[in-house]
């Protein structure tokens, strides 16, 4: 049999830090590696595998596509595709949306139809934010390891303290083009903004002129227990950014555009792969499950119960336990990484959010028995063993 690991070790590009697992098959929530052994994954492809692995609604549209048409660009029109713009913007109250590969390409986008609008250039965005690795989303984002080594990066962004709605409210002008912000901040640490912070980022922006867009690439798709977080809070954001669950795990990213936004001339942007008919044919597969199984609803009942499962735990470890629907984080005292190992061991995949906070991303399709199961996992390894895995 082949050494998967070895061979990945051996050809891979070395920029990822790689869990010594080889992962070859999902169903629902569940994962199984190489030598047959289960997980309950809480990683949940990063937050793109909401409708859980190996759905067969997408598995189907994907197949029956691929044997029609799999690449059509934007300069013809599409059957799966005019389904989707049509039914994204059903479900969003969104009049029109662009269609793209990835969170960061729609960060990008985003960004770029802000300052076409406004002829502005300023981008506020926020300490503790994640936005992608491309280097209009990279200079959107906080932390020095990811944009050190590639300064210097795009001029005009400002980053200001997250859920202070003074310092916001100082700092947009007559220059600024976009206000750039997480409803929760996933990759930053699990942190929910407070309802008074994105007020008061909505009232500001629509005072001065300019726009708000709201990421909602790690929130989208029933994540925290509506279909977009910003619903939680009755925003209307100028542009929302969509991606990871958008396709039932199959790469795609999208723009919502608001009425605020002015028209986008052609040529001014695009994608070649963008709304192509086999992503559209799985994102409508997928957003159908979605809601026809209420998985948002799902969410809220299973993550509030998760949250506080976790929140009565009983451990010198932990510092806070916060989230919102499915999208939980537990900060730590110490540094996560051995813990993280050691909840694989128990057969738990869970994510880091930072040096300290161990993230769970779970399919929205998990059972109540597995999050039980994840919580005894929890406990066991930030209790009864938490001196034999920090030695």
């Amino acid at each position: 049999m082949m050494d998967i690991l070895a061979v990945e070790d051996r050809y891979t590009s070395g920029l990822y830090t790689k869990r010594p697992i080889a992962i070859v098959r999902g169903q629902a929530a569940h994962l199984w590696d190489s030598h047959g052994r289960m997980y309950i994954d809480c990683v949940g492809g990063q937050g793109a595998a909401n409708i859980g692995h190996a759905n067969p609604q997408v598995a189907q549209a994907v197949a029956e596509q691929a044997q029609r048409l799999i690449s059509c660009p934007e300069m013809f029109y599409n059957d799966r595709r005019a389904a989707l713009e049509e039914r994204l913007c059903q479900v969003s109250g969104y009049p029109r949306v662009f269609l793209c590969n990835s969170g960061a390409e729609a960060n990008e986008a985003a960004i770029k139809f802000a300052r076409l609008t406004t002829g502005r250039s300023e981008i506020i965005a926020f300490k503790r934010a994640f936005h992608g690795r491309t280097f209009g989303a990279l200079s959107a984002t906080w932390e020095k390891k990811y944009r050190q080594p590639f300064e210097p990066l795009v001029p005009g962004f400002t980053h200001l303290t997250y859920n202070d709605p003074q310092a916001l409210q100082a700092a947009v002008s007559d220059q600024t083009a976009a206000v750039l912000l997480e409803v929760v901040q996933g990759e930053g640490g699990v942190h929910p903004a407070s309802r008074e912070f994105l007020t008061a980022a909505q009232q500001v922006c629509r005072e001065r002129g300019a726009l708000l867009i709201v990421d909602e690439v790690q929130t989208g798709f029933g994540r925290t227990g509506k279909l977009f977080a910003f619903q939680h809070y009755d925003l209307q954001p100028d542009l929302v950014c969509l991606a990871k669950s958008i396709a039932g795990g199959l790469p795609m990213g999208a723009v919502l555009i608001g009425e605020r936004v002015g028209s986008l001339p052609p040529q001014t942007h695009g994608s070649t792969f963008g709304g192509n008919p086999l992503t559209c044919a799985a994102a409508l597969a997928s957003l159908n499950f979605l809601l026809e199984n209420h998985l948002p609803e799902q969410a809220a009942e299973l993550g509030g119960w998760f949250i506080e499962a976790l929140r009565r735990l009983d451990s010198p470890q932990i510092r806070e336990v916060r989230g919102l629907g499915l999208m939980v984080g537990i900060e730590l005292k110490q540094k996560v990484t051995p813990y993280l190992q050691a909840l694989m061991n128990e057969g738990v995949l869970a994510l880091p959010a930072g040096l300290t906070v161990m993230r769970f991303l779970p399919p929205l399709v998990i059972e109540k028995s597995d999050l039980e199961r994840v919580v005894e996992a929890v406990a066991l390894v930030l209790t009864q063993e938490a001196a034999e895995w920090t030695k």
